[in-house]
């Protein structure tokens, strides 16, 4: 009865539009009172989920992100990307995904790459006589690839909440070649589908542009090798990173490119507040909701059921991921990650997966849910961006669906694309 009233609460105020935060919050403390606990408990719970050393990284990274956002990092990519490829017909949707694995690999944030990018590149394929939804679907779906391409600041959510010890760096190192590997087959999806659309083909502007435009990246490239070689040299931890993240971009913008002014730091940092805010607020909450559902035993029941249906471990692991699939189209990423972890990283791990590649299972899961209505937020920053309606948009995104399903597919059932770099760096 406990269980049921939780969920059903929950369910009941998604519905009615409450926001996912309070919605978790409220539904914790309805069913504290109902079970006799004191509420205090559930604020007690909610101050325990955010209070996780690990997690002071995740603000750096966020504000890391508006930076770049505000020194216009974003558009050199762009112009490496579209001076590498571009000249193919159709090629500026590989010139998007690869864009948006860079911006990934230096930002973390799929919102802030499908903002960034999206600004850039949307207005751009639609002047070149590209069609807003093909810009929107490419430039939504690639923004997934820096959930994977390190630095990810949900890996380090899912290390807090996964309940067993797990290494943020063997995570960071986990995810470059399942976010090769994706952006691999979103760029051929977008070749295909902008050949059979008949887009234009580019012009290769000549290797001397190549070359200039790949310099004048090279700075903010060096933000993911800073942090990566500073982790995996032992020079600082995956915490400390974050903060030399936000140094070192400060310095890229202001004194390097010059494109940082004072007021787009100040938007910079109160974006990064704001932002900060909502995801500790979630973090929180999920907590509280998640030690209401490991009370009642929850994951022990979803266990016993998936059982029940089969305890095959090629069929338990695609019934965790349809699960997941279905949880991401109504639930923002955070939450869902603190909640979840502890739920299937057991079965998973029974099944005979190891917890960092579930991590990658989890993260490419619930980036799909940012691109699926009802609750996608990447999807409604893109058709922002983009000027199109969600429909629209999503009624011709069945192919990069299609191509982030078989990444999906690939990173659960070959544990190599996970495991070779952590294992070689052990």
């Amino acid at each position: 009865m406990e269980l049921t009233l939780l969920l059903l609460t929950l369910l009941v105020l998604l519905v009615l539009g409450v926001p996912v935060a309070f919605a978790l919050g409220i539904a914790s403390l309805v069913t504290f009172i109902y079970m006799d606990i004191a509420p205090l408990v559930a604020f007690q719970r909610i101050a325990a989920g955010v209070n996780v050393f690990a997690l002071m990284a995740i603000p750096f990274f966020i504000f890391a992100g508006d930076l770049m956002q505000q020194a216009g990092i974003a558009e050199r990519l762009v112009r490496v990307a579209n001076a590498a490829v571009g000249r193919i017909r159709g090629g500026l949707g590989p010139v998007n995904v690869g864009a948006s694995m860079m911006f990934g690999g230096v930002s973390g944030s799929a919102i802030a790459s499908a903002s960034a990018l999206g600004s850039t590149l949307i207005p751009m394929m639609k002047k070149r006589g590209y069609d807003a939804d093909y810009a929107v679907n490419i430039t939504t779906t690639s923004a997934v690839t820096g959930l994977l391409i390190p630095p990810s600041h949900n890996m380090i959510i899912y290390a807090a909440a996964a309940g067993v010890s797990i290494s943020v760096a063997d995570l960071f190192m986990a995810g470059v070649i399942p976010g090769l590997v994706t952006g691999l087959i979103l760029m051929i999806v977008a070749w295909l589908v902008a050949l059979k659309r008949g887009y234009p083909r580019g012009e290769f502007p000549g290797w001397g542009a190549f070359a200039r435009a790949f310099v004048g990246a090279i700075p903010g490239l060096l933000t993911a090798v800073i942090i990566f070689g500073g982790i995996l040299g032992g020079i600082f931890t995956a915490t400390e990173s974050s903060a030399v993240a936000v140094i070192y971009t400060m310095v890229v913008g202001f004194l390097v490119y010059r494109t940082l002014t004072f007021k787009g730091f100040v938007t910079a940092a109160m974006n990064a507040v704001k932002t900060t805010a909502m995801v500790m607020l979630i973090i929180g909450s999920a907590a509280a909701f998640g030690w209401l559902l490991a009370l009642n035993q929850a994951p022990e029941q979803l266990a016993d059921l998936m059982r029940m249906v089969s305890d095959n471990p090629i069929i338990m692991l695609l019934m965790i991921n349809v699960i997941l699939l279905l949880l991401g189209t109504f639930m923002d990423m955070a939450p869902l990650i603190v909640i979840t972890s502890p739920i299937f990283l057991p079965v998973a791990m029974e099944a005979g997966m190891d917890p960092i590649q579930f991590g990658m299972v989890l993260m490419l899961n619930l980036g799909i849910g940012l691109v699926t209505p009802p609750v996608g937020s990447v999807l409604f920053v893109g058709c922002a961006v983009g000027k199109i309606r969600v429909e629209d948009a999503v009624k011709t995104m069945w192919p990069f669906y299609l191509a982030l399903i078989v990444s999906l597919m690939l990173i659960t059932y070959v544990p190599a694309f996970s495991m070779t770099l952590p294992n070689l760096m052990r």
